[in-house]
């Protein structure tokens, strides 16, 4: 098959919503149509003693929440497919941002009781600034919930969104007998009893006939012809580019627990998603269909695997072909690597792939040469930007709560904040070390992954830091920058690339700092 065939096969789609929305559900059941498992395990089931596929970590599976970025690969009806499953937990959401580099488009899930959530605001508030096409698909229709019209409507006034319903509910929670399918002019009727298998739809090209009021009842009919004209009336008609462009975005209905309406989904997926996506670097815009490598680091997860204190670097390819064995320029450190066991993931297996095309995420095991952002090409100089670290909001000392293993402490700490998990300073004026985090969850995550893959006992100490603002004076050498080095000696720390990074104890710290000393800039995220 040809290099621009197996670009075009491809997409790569993250999906995002609010904690419990049912992401994790949703990947499972567009994995069982893929046909990459037998069975989906529901998240929170306690009858079935299997966890969903997607989560491997110890913690995920007691919490029921998913904690790292999972990458799943499957194939349907011959167009490759690469889910990234974002976490959705807010404490998480640094992870979830960076993910959306590396994704041509997003499918958004909101839960149908709960409607649009604060979390999911700011995740599509980013999909919007960077144009990435989105489809909404509102899940959970077998229990009561909103009606469908106003879940449009929020839908449409807190995110900011222009939809068009490609699918649309009949009736809801005891009353749901199906979808209307509009996108194919079909019914596909609810019986609520195959959670793990695939039904099949009934077509009606024409809602008018008699038969559809024998079948889901003439209420029903009735209400969904009235509906639909609606429909016709109030929401634009679907168009591919406008979608493709970010201005207009599907919505769909549906219960991923189970598996209805998600066929639909997957189904329209496919024709309407982008394939593999042009994405600018710092020094030009990268097209996927050029011929040479080039591929970026947007997570790092340690210990895959508990038995081996293994990390792998997962890469977006972002145009060429990566190649097993072949050397590539890791463009920071200026040299040349080569790797003999690239994976991809298929399902819950991985394998070694010999060749893997744009769009493809391939996971490298990596020894402490990455950081998230590398950049890999066969020898051209450039940076894909846009990864950045924000701000931490909560701060901690971390101490070493066993001394006898000071060394696997700073050993697992610094490979925990090479994922990206939190962000480490060490403080100028005692070298002590203080962990910085987006939520606060992470700090748990932390000490339970210190303990059980790295046997080092960490305990907490509090520390009262509002925010971390990255220093970047104008002159290093003048007289201004010198005070403000000695007045602030207590609150400044470095971070793990040693730049200069000042810890202040409150907003109003921050606007004093600013005026008294003007040429020294303050920076929300490290990426200035």
């Amino acid at each position: 098959m040809s290099f621009l065939k197996e670009i075009q096969r491809r997409r790569t789609f993250g999906i995002i919503s609010h904690p419990d929305a049912g992401k994790t559900t949703l990947t499972e059941k567009l994995l069982l149509f893929g046909g990459a498992i037998q069975e989906a395990g529901a998240v929170k089931s306690n009858k079935i003693k299997k966890g969903a596929t997607s989560d491997f970590m110890e913690i995920e599976r007691q919490r029921g929440i998913s904690v790292a970025t999972s990458v799943l690969a499957f194939i349907y009806k011959d167009k490759k497919i690469n889910i990234l499953d974002t976490p959705g937990h807010k404490d998480f959401a640094e992870d979830t941002f960076r993910t959306l580099t590396a994704v041509d488009s997003v499918i958004v899930v909101i839960d149908v009781a709960k409607g649009v959530e604060e979390q999911t605001e700011k995740l599509v508030e980013v999909c919007r600034m960077r144009k990435i096409p989105i489809i909404v698909f509102i899940n959970k229709m077998d229990r009561e919930g909103k009606d469908a019209f106003d879940l449009m409507d929020e839908v449409e006034q807190k995110l900011g969104l222009t939809v068009t319903p490609l699918s649309f509910p009949i009736g809801m929670g005891y009353d749901f007998k199906g979808i209307y399918n509009i996108y194919e002019k079909k019914i596909n009727l609810y019986s609520g009893d195959n959670k793990q298998t695939v039904s099949k739809g009934v077509e009606f090209t024409d809602i008018t006939t008699p038969e559809l009021d024998k079948i889901i009842g003439a209420k029903a009919a009735e209400t969904l012809r009235e509906e639909l004209e609606i429909i016709h009336e109030v929401y634009p008609d679907f168009d591919k580019e406008e979608y493709l462009k970010g201005n207009l975005q599907p919505v769909f209905f549906g219960s991923a627990l189970n598996n209805f309406g998600v066929k639909e989904l997957l189904d329209c997926f496919i024709e309407i998603a982008p394939s593999p996506q042009p994405k600018m670097s710092e020094e030009r815009l990268v097209d996927s269909k050029e011929e040479t490598l080039t591929g970026f680091v947007f997570k790092i997860h340690a210990n895959m695997d508990p038995n081996h204190r293994n990390r792998i670097a997962f890469v977006k390819i972002v145009s060429g072909m990566f190649k097993r064995n072949v050397p590539y320029l890791h463009v920071r450190q200026g040299k040349k690597l080569k790797f003999s066991s690239p994976n991809a993931f298929f399902a819950e297996k991985k394998e070694i792939v010999d060749e893997s095309y744009p769009g493809d995420i391939v996971g490298l095991p990596d020894t402490g040469h990455f950081k998230i952002g590398d950049t890999l090409t066969e020898g051209e100089q450039l940076n894909f930007k846009g990864i950045p670290s924000f701000s931490p909001e909560h701060f901690r000392y971390v101490n070493n709560a066993d001394p006898l293993k000071a060394k696997q402490l700073f050993k697992g700490l610094d490979q925990l904040m090479d994922e990206g998990v939190a962000q480490l300073f060490t403080l100028d004026i005692n070298g002590r070390k203080v962990v910085g985090t987006v939520g606060a969850l992470q700090f748990e995550v932390i000490q339970y992954r210190l303990e059980h893959e790295y046997n080092a006992k960490c305990s907490y100490e509090n520390l009262s830091v509002h925010k971390a603002c990255w220093v970047q004076p104008e002159n290093p050498k003048s007289e201004e920058f010198k005070e403000f080095k000695r007045v602030k000696q207590r609150y400044l720390a470095t971070d793990k690339q040693g730049q200069l990074v000042f810890l202040a104890d409150s907003a109003f710290s921050i606007q004093m700092t600013q005026q008294k000393y003007p040429t020294v800039k303050l920076h929300f995220t490290s990426e200035f």
